[in-house]
């Protein structure tokens, strides 16, 4: 061999190698004294792929602002040559891959900058992935890295684009500081802003359902969320604080514990502040730290100084000057310790890991569920992302415990959902579906009641045994013919599903009508709210037919073509108490005072679900707008006492009277409260006040935040009693299972209609303090005040909550298109 070309191979690697930059040698700056924007980081990645051996990197989908969502794939360059053969022996090591396999290696996903304005952890991530392979590599030879360097770049970019726009040069530490206030909505969400941090199971985002198709390709045994809190806090990492759900099994809290000791190794050497177990417990299922815990692994969040305030530099309460580079430093340091214990553990974490997924001691091995089918196919989509297996009962009856009935019942099952928790996510399947998760404290960061069954208002038995159930799923196939014929066409309206139709009908200039009345047609019988598309109504346009069934068809709604408007009851197609509905044009308001998360949602659901136009405005130019161009307002969660001033709330209330019509949500009704003529009051709890009055505050200072818990409602499910006659509770039955998130309690209205009140509170899951669950007696939860031709709609529980309480959402589109329709 030719000696030069000899010489040449032995150092190509050195070449390879040399031609790494670190962070600060790619972005030109050191890395810390400025924020990146995400494209910069996917750059960098990119190029550590490309100079690298020990690294991949892919894209794994796109944002809704169309940023590229990536991953990297770091492990040693004999790892990654044999990589496929890895992640598979993961899988079958836990069952979901059939085979026998004895995997040595662990995996370890890392995840950055869910919050986006937590923008310290997508410049660790450049910089633990580059200190990794160039200073650790020795770590990888047990290890494959699973690294996601921005899980909410839109987020992100909004953060640090606004923040590279106004900071000082040099920046200001000073709080007082432009640069440390974030104009509303802030980078924390992403679009439309949700918090990704709580969408995990969810998944109502497309950022989360794209992460889990790749989440569960790979299952890892260990998952980091990355993240900042206030400025005067130091560090945390785990161990978690209580509750931890009692589905985390004991080596999971000791491996907390070794990766926490690891960690303080590294804070002590280099004297930095840090705190475990007093925050962030484990309970609520939809975290970054608690989904992976309930998929087998050990899953963290850590938690760094500073949040959206800190900026560049920061002086803290106590005069210490937190800066970007001190930030980026601590989350290195955890980084690269938790793939030091996890190369160090790797047997034991796989052979943990496969214990986990025996699933032998469960209490309930099966839930049954039965009821309005397009909220079982809700369910089952949300199942199918996170790859959670199925079937459908095949005839007989289940015995359990019967969640409507909050004791033990009997059902039919013939057709019904059947969920097992006999296969390898069968705890997560425990978790979700359980009836009411056991609390060791009532101290929670988060809500603590989210049962499947009632979030989806789905007729449910829990059984302790195996329920037989088949693959084979019941025909939902619809396929209605254009029938010229007939006299109209009629869709029953009990979900979602059929306010979907409605707008895509409206959207086509489809002239629609509903009854207040329950309707017989043929010897077939349609509830209050159903739709009746007539010819007569239509007879101008020739392609009527067609486009109705077309439509139908599409959305999977089945019609029922009636060649006459004669009802087999009182009511016909030109009753009095059949309405036309018009196209309400809606306008809700976001932007300061209102709660970012509370319209994210809404915008969302008008957007992606119910696929109906709105006008967003924003509060500080409310004075401006010409009301009479809208017919519904809705005002999302928030404070809007300091928004709608007397004159505007003036004009509004004027606007009201002449037809218009608000929905408030939330704190949003605290506005009308008191005012004369919207009937709104509050609940006093007397009680309470008198004891405070008569003894003062005696509890002792070390009790006192237990103590306080007696006033909270920590996301409680409530049975609520529903007037079904009501425009607003069309399509539901006398009783609904509510997400109470608070303990505010309204009084029944004196003039207007109450429609989901609380007589005797009934809390059928989750933590209520006594004295809160009290207050609620005798409150309203759904209710409509008129006010001359308008009205104003209340809804103290937010149905839109996080997108996941799937049986409220209805709500809303009777509260824009039924209620106060007014008459033909």
């Amino acid at each position: 061999m030719n000696r030069t070309f000899a010489f040449l191979l032995s150092i190509f690697p050195f070449f390879i190698f040399a031609q790494l930059k670190s962070p600060s040698e790619f972005l030109g700056y050191e890395i810390g004294t400025q924020f990146s924007r995400h494209a910069d980081v996917v750059s960098y990645f990119e190029h550590v792929a490309a100079n690298s051996g020990m690294v991949t990197y892919s894209d794994y989908g796109k944002t809704n602002e169309r940023r590229r969502l990536t991953y990297a794939v770091i492990s040693s360059e004999e790892n990654l040559a044999n990589i496929e053969q890895i992640r598979t022996d993961n899988l079958r090591n836990i069952g979901i891959l059939n085979g026998a396999s004895s995997p040595e290696k662990a995996i370890v996903w890392l995840s950055y900058n869910v919050h986006g304005n937590e923008a310290s952890s997508s410049e660790a991530a450049m910089n633990t992935v580059y200190k990794l392979i160039t200073e650790h590599p020795d770590y990888l030879n047990n290890v494959v890295i699973i690294m996601d360097p921005g899980v909410n770049p839109d987020g992100r970019d909004r953060y640090v684009n606004w923040y590279n726009q106004v900071k000082a040069t040099p920046y200001n530490p000073s709080q007082d500081a432009t640069e440390h206030h974030e104009p509303w909505p802030g980078g924390r969400p992403n679009h439309y802003l949700f918090d990704l941090n709580r969408d995990w199971m969810w998944a109502s985002q497309v950022e989360t359902q794209q992460r889990l198709k790749i989440y569960n390709q790979w299952m890892p045994q260990i998952h980091v969320d990355f993240h900042e809190q206030g400025i005067n806090d130091p560090y945390y990492f785990a161990p978690g604080a209580e509750p931890y759900h009692e589905i985390i099994t004991p080596w999971q809290r000791e491996f907390q514990n070794k990766i926490g000791k690891n960690n303080a190794k590294y804070f002590d050497e280099n004297g930095w502040l840090f705190f475990t177990r007093e925050s962030f417990d484990l309970l609520y299922p939809s975290y970054g730290d608690t989904y992976p815990l309930f998929m087998g692994a050990i899953g963290m969040t850590y938690e760094q100084a500073g949040h959206g305030r800190a900026g560049l530099g920061i002086y803290n309460d106590e005069e210490i000057e937190l800066t970007l580079i001190d930030r980026v430093a601590h989350h290195t340091a955890t980084g690269l310790s938790t793939i030091e214990v996890a190369s160090a553990q790797a047997a034991s974490l796989n052979s943990e890991f496969k214990t986990f997924f025996q699933n032998d001691n469960l209490k309930y091995k099966s839930f049954v569920l039965k009821g309005n089918a397009d909220n079982l196919k809700a369910l089952t989509e949300m199942l199918d992302r996170h790859e959670i297996k199925y079937g459908y009962a095949t005839g007989g009856s289940v015995s359990g415990f019967n969640y409507y009935e909050n004791k033990k019942g009997k059902m039919e099952t013939d057709g019904a959902l059947v969920v097992s928790t006999n296969q390898p996510k069968g705890k997560m399947v425990h978790v979700l579906f359980e009836p009411n998760a056991a609390l060791s404290t009532p101290l929670t960061y988060d809500i603590t009641a989210w049962s499947l069954p009632y979030a989806f208002g789905l007729e449910t038995v829990a059984s302790t045994t195996l329920v037989a159930a088949t693959s084979t799923s019941p025909n939902t196939i619809v396929t209605n013919i254009s029938s010229p014929n007939t006299a109209g066409y009629i869709a029953k309206w009990n979900s979602l599903k059929d306010a979907e139709f409605l707008s895509e009908l409206l959207k086509h200039d489809i002239k629609v009508r509903f009854s207040e009345k329950e309707l017989g047609f043929g010897g077939q019988n349609f509830g209050r709210g159903s739709l009746i598309i007539t010819k007569s109504d239509n007879r101008n346009n020739p392609d009527f037919h067609k486009t109705v069934t077309e439509i139908a068809n599409k959305i999977g709604r089945q019609l029922y073509a009636s060649p006459t408007s004669y009802g087999d009851n009182l009511t016909d197609f030109g009753s009095l108490y059949v309405h036309l509905i018009t196209s309400r044009r809606v306008a809700m308001l976001q932007g300061p005072g209102t709660s970012s998360l509370s319209y994210g949602a809404l915008w969302h659901f008008f957007e992606t679900q119910l696929k109906y136009p709105i006008t967003s405005i924003n509060t500080d130019d409310v004075a401006g707008v010409e009301w009479s161009d809208y017919d519904v307002l809705v005002l999302p969660d928030g404070n809007y006492k300091s928004i709608l001033s007397d004159d505007i709330f003036k004009t509004l209330e004027q606007w009201v009277e002449k037809g218009g019509k608000i929905i408030a949500i939330a704190n949003a009704m605290r506005i009308f409260e008191g005012k004369e003529g919207f009937d709104l009051k509050h609940n006093e709890m007397e009680a309470l006040e008198k004891a405070q009055d008569t003894l003062g505050n005696m509890i002792p200072y070390a009790q006192r935040e237990m103590e306080s818990t007696k006033d909270f409602i920590t996301g409680s499910i409530y049975k609520i009693t529903l007037d079904k006659t009501h425009p607003l509770a069309f399509g539901y039955d006398d009783a609904y299972y509510s997400l109470k998130l608070g303990n505010d309690s309204y009084k029944f209205l004196n003039d207007g209609y109450n429609v989901g009140y609380i007589t005797e509170p009934e809390s059928v899951s989750g933590f209520s303090g006594e004295t809160a669950k009290a207050s609620l007696r005798n409150s309203i939860v759904f209710a409509e005040a008129k006010k001359g031709s308008g009205s104003v709609i209340y809804m103290v529980d937010d149905v839109s909550f996080r997108s996941f309480w799937q049986n409220g959402k209805l709500f809303l589109a009777n509260a824009v298109f039924f209620v106060n329709a007014g008459v033909n």
